[in-house]
């Protein structure tokens, strides 16, 4: 019946939380992980994703060479499309990588963990890829 119908779409809707979308948002192997310091951006194996103070355009990587070593871009792939707050951010070098609300997002090559946040206010200039 059509009352029944309606029914089963509000009980849908009501189990689809905001926390859902905001996840489902998030680009493949990017997850929500608890860290000591609080919910962080992570990747696929939990390994803590940072912001650079530097990258002060929107959308755009300033992290190269020994930087981008040390600091691994969390690259998008050339089929890789904006969804929600991840948007795609462009390299010096044409490549493109994730962005976060606009912030190029990055791991650190010194986490070993998952939930390591060691990353976190090196050199004045890195910070916590928070949600």
């Amino acid at each position: 019946s059509l009352l029944r119908a309606a029914a089963v779409l509000v009980l849908g809707a009501l189990a689809f939380t905001p926390a859902m979308a905001q996840q489902a948002a998030a680009p493949a192997g990017i997850q929500k992980v608890t860290t000591a310091k609080g919910e962080v951006w992570a990747d696929a194996k939990g390994m803590t994703l940072y912001f650079y103070a530097r990258d002060t355009e929107a959308n755009k990587s300033t992290c190269v060479g020994g930087c981008a070593t040390n600091w691994p871009p969390i690259m998008a792939a050339a089929t890789d499309r904006p969804a929600g707050d991840w948007t795609i951010a462009d390299r010096p070098d044409g490549s493109k990588m994730w962005a976060y609300k606009g912030k190029p997002v990055y791991l650190w090559i010194n986490d070993k963990a998952k939930g390591d946040t060691t990353g976190d206010g090196v050199g004045g200039n890195w910070v916590l890829a928070k949600p």
